[in-house]
């Protein structure tokens, strides 16, 4: 999943999104030079553990 779908999917900006995988509190993987994914499992897991709307 792109940032952007990343961001949307938490309902936060796309430099939260950033910001929290610059924090390791969101892991990510990069694809190429420019392109970063992130896995939707990461993404249910941080959902999970704080729950929607609580980050």
């Amino acid at each position: 999943m792109s940032i952007q779908q990343a961001a949307a999917h938490l309902a936060v900006s796309p430099k939260t999104v950033r910001r929290w995988i610059s924090d390791d509190r969101l892991t990510a993987h990069r694809v190429g030079a420019r392109l970063i994914r992130i896995p939707t499992a990461e993404l249910d897991r941080m959902m999970g553990a704080v729950g929607p709307g609580a980050y």
